[in-house]
């Protein structure tokens, strides 16, 4: 019942984020990583700086995504890892962020689509793709059932208390956050693990000085009790921790998600 879980922080331009992805694999290899979570968006620079929707950029941000997740299913860089994270996608006619499970030699699988969209300087993400169909559903890999909140649903605590009924282990939360609120996030993510009894997962993006969006780092791993089990740090930019699921599955009989709603 334990995996090996690993969250990062990572670089929001193209030749960092290149460079970061190589010493990730790296790590993920050594460590022999069951899942790997990446920040919200990561496969292209953060978008949503500026209010004014280009399509240009809409669309090389799905290509991107979609030329690196080709490359981690076909290179194994990352060894056996399953890989969690978020992609920039167009359905029926409507620009989305949507939740992806990356399996070693198998199909991309799409998973929940983000619903909570922020619209505020740095942040103009309603203003730039339309929210999800209000599904938050488990997607269940190696034996392990996740729930997707995408950054900022990470706040909406009915979510998390729902996936924990559905008997979540684990709530992969992919962030693109400021610096200015890292620890507000963490505080979050740990009221979110009591809330649903699973251990929550968060990578996040981040920026140099100067940059339109000041994006903060920091990555974590939080336990169901709300203990913080590690975090990263731009002198240590990947953290691995192993998980005990029965430890999830004990948390949902205990408080508060035995109360009745």
């Amino acid at each position: 019942m334990r995996r090996r879980v690993t969250v990062c922080e990572m670089r929001d331009d193209g030749p960092g984020f290149a460079a970061d992805f190589e010493a990730l694999a790296a790590h993920v290899r050594a460590a022999n990583s069951d899942l790997v979570l990446l920040p919200e968006l990561p496969f292209s620079p953060w978008p949503f700086a500026r209010r004014d929707v280009d399509e240009g950029v809409w669309d090389e941000a799905i290509a991107s995504h979609e030329r690196w997740l080709a490359r981690v299913g076909a290179s194994r860089e990352l060894g056996d890892a399953v890989v969690l994270g978020s992609m920039p996608t167009r359905e029926g006619g409507e620009r989305r962020n949507r939740a992806f499970v990356a399996e070693p030699g198998e199909a991309v699988k799409r998973a929940h689509t983000k619903y909570y969209l922020p619209d505020e300087p740095g942040f103009w993400e309603a203003s730039w793709y339309a929210r999800g169909e209000g599904q938050f559903e488990l997607v269940h890999t190696r034996g392990v059932a996740v729930g997707f909140s995408i950054c900022t649903e990470i706040w909406f605590m009915e979510r998390g208390r729902q996936y924990g009924k559905a008997g979540a282990h684990v709530l992969a939360c992919p962030r693109a956050t400021e610096k200015a609120t890292v620890e507000e996030w963490l505080t979050g993510a740990r009221v979110a693990a009591i809330t649903s009894g699973a251990f929550v997962l968060s990578s996040n993006h981040w920026t140099l000085p100067g940059a339109e969006a000041d994006l903060g780092g920091v990555g974590y791993v939080v336990a169901p009790s709300g203990a913080v089990l590690g975090r990263t740090s731009r002198e240590q930019p990947f953290l691995t921790v192993d998980i005990d699921l029965s430890e999830a599955e004990a948390a949902k009989q205990g408080y508060p998600l035995y109360v009745r709603d």
